[in-house]
């Protein structure tokens, strides 16, 4: 980094960049590293110093020479980005008609079957479906054909769901052993604690943690201004420390002002209908997450669909929508509103933000950004999809985001301007209604973000190198996988990597498999996706090292010929399937 380029970037993000300029110059950057850059064996927060004064003291021209080296610094590389995915296919680019055919016959095979089981059991045990027929002039709460789905085929499966733990839910996790012996109707619980690698939980950043920086905040605060003011903010909930860690979550995402809402679904569900009403147009992705379109139905406005991340259907969707005004009177919309997600969780995919903010200029729409997944855990200083994209934040109107996944709390904010954030505040049920967020999660959020910012001097070293690892670790684990013939989806640098089973019997199988081996993963199926598109969908954390990562990608290999699930096995070198 020259003198200039330094000089911009200590002006732009003052001292906390300044302490992530120190970070990048110590010892901790020249431990040994493989070809993909991470850290070999142990913890990868292990060796990082735990207070950086003396760093920070070392004289400046020490420091600027180590900092002139391009190989001490941690950044994510260009090279690295781009590696190992362009070659990878898109998730239903290649997929062979007999396994397509094949899946569809499978559900129509078992939706056959329950049919057929609940004619015969209505015959055979009739007091078994008492709660589905009318009973003393009353309707039944749920209809036969309506709860079909739940009680013959989720019913199946039930034990690859919900599984308790117990314990912090970070790169591994215990699990509570439990078995059936009535099909998946009740369980019991054995007694037994099992030690599983986690690559289910969204703890992209590894701050689910019950030691440690963030821990001691939190226990501090707590100390301090107790549990909860047990009061909405417009009456007795509004706290500095909430009022102070609504300023971070602004500067964080470089915005005017931001609203802390203590539940992530209603930070969505609940302030979208604040925002539009009838005579308003929402036009929404396909696959925008539940609390989004939770929110866009009980906000009264009109709803348009535009196919999954396609920008040119959104444009055509637009072109329409604004020539044709409101339907009967064609009168013009009152605000047009366009929802996205910054990255789409069951795909793994980044949405195509360049391209909407280009229409954005054109057409002149409100841009709704959903960054539940994204923020933290994308972008060089983890700002989520608009530092990704090196867009201005100030290109969309309203960030959203959680804090349930990359910074180990609960919650969720709204980012915007000013003046749109202090409505919210008096007309949003999140803020009105709902009650303050408890102090144990502020100082959670407080404390991880001031990390990731790098304003935490005493541990300012940790954050960057969180966000290096998980880079590099969802990097890996997505190129591994696309070697070994698997057939995945996602965009390269996605935390969230989902692997295509297809078939419903291998969904539970693939689950039963891992778990076997001491693994946790999610599967997922329709009707959460396409019913041809069953998945698995592996989160990839920051705290996972990269024997935890070899370990459980040999066995998902393991897992994959078992189940027969490397499509494209044949299209890979077989130098590219030994291990590294």
């Amino acid at each position: 980094m020259d003198e200039a380029q330094q000089t911009d970037t200590q002006t732009a993000m003052g001292k906390g960049q300044r302490a992530v300029q120190a970070f990048r110059s110590t010892e901790f950057i020249e431990k040994p590293r493989d070809q993909e850059g991470l850290v070999l064996g142990g913890n990868p927060f292990k060796d990082a110093p735990s207070t950086s004064a003396s760093l920070l003291s070392k004289k400046s021209t020490v420091l600027s020479e180590k900092s002139a080296s391009p190989a001490v610094v941690p950044t994510v590389s260009k090279e690295v980005i781009e590696a190992g995915l362009k070659d990878e296919p898109s998730e239903l680019e290649s997929v062979p008609t007999f396994i397509l055919v094949t899946t569809y016959l499978s559900f129509l095979m078992l939706i056959l079957f329950a049919h057929a089981r609940d004619f015969v059991g209505k015959l055979v045990n009739p007091e078994q479906y008492v709660q589905l027929r009318e009973q003393n002039g009353y309707a039944p709460m749920v209809s036969d054909f309506e709860s079909l789905w739940t009680r013959r085929l989720y019913g199946r499966i039930r034990d690859c769901f919900n599984r308790p733990i117990t314990g912090v839910a970070g790169g591994r996790v215990n699990l509570l052993e439990r078995v059936s012996h009535d099909f998946n109707t009740t369980f019991e619980f054995t007694g037994r604690i099992r030690n599983v690698l986690n690559l289910a939980s969204y703890n992209y950043l590894g701050f689910a943690q019950s030691h440690g920086p963030c821990a001691d905040k939190v226990e501090e605060a707590m100390r301090e201004h107790g549990i909860t003011q047990a009061s909405s903010r417009v009456e007795a909930g509004r706290s500095k420390l909430l009022v102070e860690t609504e300023d971070m979550v602004a500067r964080f995402m470089g915005t005017e002002s931001a609203l802390i809402v203590s539940m992530g679904y209603a930070t969505n569900a609940l302030n979208i209908p604040s925002l539009v009403s009838k005579g308003c147009l929402i036009i929404s992705d396909e696959l925008n997450h539940s609390s989004l379109v939770s929110g866009a139905r009980l906000s009264g406005a009109a709803i348009r669909v535009f196919r999954h991340n396609n920008a040119r259907d959104l444009e055509k969707q637009l072109r329409h929508s604004i020539s044709q005004g409101q339907p009967r009177t064609h009168r013009p919309w009152k605000k047009i509103i366009v929802v996205v997600e910054g990255l789409y969780s069951m795909e793994g995919e980044f949405c195509k933000l360049p391209e909407i903010i280009e229409l954005r200029r054109k057409y002149g729409f409100y841009l709704f950004v959903d960054e539940a997944h994204s923020v933290g855990a994308l972008g060089k200083r983890g700002r989520g999809i608009c530092d990704h994209f090196n867009v201005d934040p100030r290109e969309v109107d309203i960030l959203m985001g959680t804090f349930t996944k990359s910074f180990g709390a609960a919650g969720g904010y709204i980012a915007g301007s000013k003046a749109l954030i202090d409505y919210l505040r008096l007309h949003s049920h999140s803020a009105v209604y709902a009650e303050a967020m408890s102090v144990p999660v502020l100082a959670q959020v407080s404390s991880s973000m001031r990390m990731i910012m790098g304003e935490d001097r005493e541990h300012a070293l940790e954050g960057q190198q969180r966000l290096d690892q998980l880079a590099l670790n969802s990097r890996y684990f997505a190129r591994r996988l696309a070697e070994m013939g698997f057939m995945t989806m996602g965009d390269p640098g996605s935390p969230v990597i989902p692997l295509l089973l297809f078939s419903p019997a291998k969904i539970p199988a693939f689950s039963r498999e891992c778990l076997k081996r001491n693994i946790a993963v999610v599967v997922v199926s329709y009707p959460a996706t396409p019913i041809i598109t069953g998945r698995v969908r592996f989160c990839i954390s920051a705290s996972h090292t990269r024997e935890d990562l070899d370990h459980a990608l040999e066995q998902i290999s393991d897992i994959g010929d078992l189940l027969m699930l490397k499509f494209h096995k044949d299209k890979v070198q077989p130098q590219h399937l030994k291990a590294e």
